[in-house]
């Protein structure tokens, strides 16, 4: 198993990093790791999303999601 060192941390961004693995009740490499596989798995996912074709919808996804909305508001009421 390999082994990272990240020098130069500014000491807020380590304070909150302390923090978020005292809360979890884990360690910092703990945290640290788990963010750096989320940051590879985002990356790996908009590298694909950007392969793939445009797709029309016809009107915005904006619009869309709106007509959604107002259809599940309408349900409730």
């Amino acid at each position: 198993m390999g082994n990272l060192q990240v020098k130069n941390i500014p000491e807020s961004l380590h304070q909150q990093l302390r923090l978020c693995a005292k809360r979890r009740k884990t360690t910092l490499s703990d945290v640290v790791l788990e963010a750096v596989k989320r940051e590879l798995a985002r990356s790996t996912f908009q590298e694909r999303l950007s392969k793939r074709s445009p797709v029309d919808l016809g009107m915005s996804a904006a619009s869309l999601l709106e007509e959604e909305q107002d259809q599940r508001n309408q349900e409730y009421q």
